[in-house]
């Protein structure tokens, strides 16, 4: 089964998580996010996966630069997060049905 990284470079613990999972022996796809945002689908399948809402994977300093209205419903904030994928909190590791954000890195060892 394929183990996908929805990834930002610049991110410390983006990069740690990756060399976490490549210490583990496992070459994830790298999905640099900031470039390639996820559909509202694959958003909605990977907030399924984490039993998550989309305000529990906003970065909300971000969310508030982006002039994000926080009291969205979940719908309209996948919209926004699409919209401006810097508010999407990092990285977030899928494996299968599973998925896990990267913080601490080591919480995605849970999904492996």
């Amino acid at each position: 089964m394929s183990i996908t990284i929805y990834h930002n470079p610049r991110c410390s613990k983006s990069r740690q998580t990756l060399a976490l999972l490549e210490e583990k022996g496992i070459i994830p796809v790298v999905i640099e996010y900031l470039e390639t945002p996820p559909s509202a689908k694959e958003l909605t399948s990977i907030l399924a996966k984490m039993g998550k809402d989309p305000k529990d994977v906003l970065r909300l300093k971000e969310a508030r630069e982006e002039g994000i209205d926080l009291s969205r419903d979940g719908d309209q904030l996948i919209k926004a997060i699409i919209a401006h994928p810097r508010v999407l909190e990092r990285p977030i590791v899928v494996n299968g049905d599973k998925a896990a954000i990267g913080r601490p890195p080591e919480s995605v060892l849970n999904i492996l």
